[in-house]
């Protein structure tokens, strides 16, 4: 499956070339990697300072954006099968495909050997791991294997400990704390991404988890994921990352999402409106765990 993607036929204004280059860093997806690696740096037991701190958001920012277009670039051909995707700039010919690799290649090769010079050597390693394994192993695994959930579900964690690192310099139970929430956050969230997309996927070529092994596998390997991230939050408090307040409110949290989580086993499939909003939930609930832990981080 490896349509001819349409050429590029007028020259587009400045602006709009602009914003469709922007856009294939999909600075939403990276504007909340962002805030995760903020997070990680907060939390830690010593902060960095203010020029550390900023490069390395800038430099994550960078590293993700490349990630980002180094996916346009690789699914180009997948994307413009789906509808969600087809307006995109590359399938949809806006712009020519050495841009986004470009992009893919060339932003790293100034953002890691940064965050190796002013964040350290660790952190630069975390963000080279980080955009192999996107990029170079999750990306084309979704053409192969259902496997590709829990392998993309690892960079997807990885900022909040580079943002830990870059302010310890080392890599200890907070930070793998810090990365194990958003790895099993992201077990029920593209969970249900697969069983109200499924059919876009289908379309795209790829093998999500509810096409695979069926809508209703994919419900309860949600609800499962969900109820398991209730420990994994709950163990920043005796970590000492977190006061009582945060259990609390982890506790109230992890126990709504899983519940929204079980409501969805008695439905009949095919019920996409369900997955659409436990899809939308499992973004309230990492907004409101965060907000939860800056309120009360120790």
């Amino acid at each position: 499956m490896h349509p001819p993607v349409a050429r590029v036929h007028a020259a587009p204004s400045p602006l709009a070339y602009a914003r469709d280059v922007v856009s294939l860093a999909k600075p939403r997806l990276s504007t909340l990697v962002v805030c995760t690696t903020a997070g990680g740096m907060w939390l830690a037991p010593t902060r960095p300072g203010a020029f550390r701190a900023a490069v390395t958001l800038a430099c994550t920012t960078l590293v993700v954006g490349a990630a980002n277009a180094l996916n346009n670039y690789l699914e180009r051909d997948v994307d413009a099968h789906m509808r969600r995707t087809r307006d995109r700039p590359l399938p949809a010919g806006r712009l020519e495909p050495a841009v986004a690799l470009a992009l893919g290649l060339g932003l790293p090769a100034l953002a890691i050997p940064a965050l190796v010079h002013v964040a350290g050597p660790l952190t630069g390693l975390l963000a080279l791991v980080a955009l192999v394994s996107y990029a170079g192993v999750y990306t084309p695994l979704k053409r192969r294997s259902t496997l590709a959930l829990f392998v993309g579900a690892v960079p997807g964690a990885i900022p909040p400990l580079m943002g830990w690192t870059a302010a310890t310099g080392r890599i200890d139970a907070g930070g793998l704390a810090l990365f194990a929430i958003l790895f099993f956050w992201q077990l029920p969230h593209f969970l249900a991404i697969s069983i109200y997309l499924k059919d876009d996927y289908a379309r795209g070529g790829l093998r999500v988890f509810a096409l695979v092994h069926g809508e209703r596998a994919a419900r309860i390997a949600a609800a499962a994921t969900s109820i398991l991230l209730v420990p994994v939050s709950l163990a920043l408090v005796p970590l000492g990352l977190a006061g009582p307040g945060y259990g609390v409110a982890a506790a109230v949290l992890g126990a709504g999402l899983s519940a929204w989580a079980l409501s969805g086993l008695s439905l009949p499939e095919g019920s996409t409106r369900w997955a659409r909003n436990f899809f939308l939930a499992t973004l309230g609930y990492l907004t409101l765990l965060f907000i939860a832990l800056f309120l009360w981080a120790r």
